[in-house]
């Protein structure tokens, strides 16, 4: 496999990864909209098939009524047929490489329960501040797990509710 960077995924190499799958970010009933990335890196298979990818942009949170610049961490999926092989691991790896040269010291995501466990493994930690994310109908509580994670030796996540303007990633 090749590992490639790319910039945002077009709809062809987005179905190439989600496949049949209905639910691949176990998303249903939470009705979010999201922020497409500006960039991710990709696993593309010998055939030039994009098989994983991890997306990443740089958006501005509001914590405690202070902006603070992050890397959003987002779009990260493995091609169902191959799970379970580390591809993800690795795609998470080389996105967090990249974000640490990209200027913000927290990396933030969002993600379902299920997959805490997998993003502890690089390095984040639960938020447990409230959290909110705009979306076109207003501001919502984000349903889901938020994580962060230093991305530089200055790295800390301030204290307080977090707010997420424009839509999360």
């Amino acid at each position: 496999m090749e590992l490639v960077d790319l910039g945002p995924l077009s709809a062809a190499q987005q179905a190439e990864l989600v496949g049949e799958e209905i639910d691949p970010w176990g998303t249903l009933g939470k009705e979010l909209e999201w922020r497409p990335k500006d960039a991710y890196v990709a696993l593309l298979s010998a055939e030039g098939r994009v098989v994983a990818a991890a997306g990443w942009l740089i958006a501005e949170v509001e914590i405690a009524d202070r902006s603070l610049p992050v890397v959003g961490i987002g779009g990260v999926i493995v091609a169902t047929r191959l799970r379970g092989q580390g591809l993800g691991r690795c795609v998470i790896t080389e996105a967090l490489g990249r974000a640490v040269r990209l200027g913000p010291e927290i990396a933030l995501l969002f993600c379902q329960p299920d997959r805490v466990g997998l993003y502890q493994r690089h390095g984040f930690a639960r938020v447990t501040e409230p959290v909110q994310v705009e979306q076109t109908t207003g501001i919502v509580d984000m349903p889901m797990e938020t994580m962060w994670r230093a991305l530089g030796p200055e790295g800390a996540l301030p204290a307080g509710p977090i707010k997420v303007p424009g839509l999360p990633f």
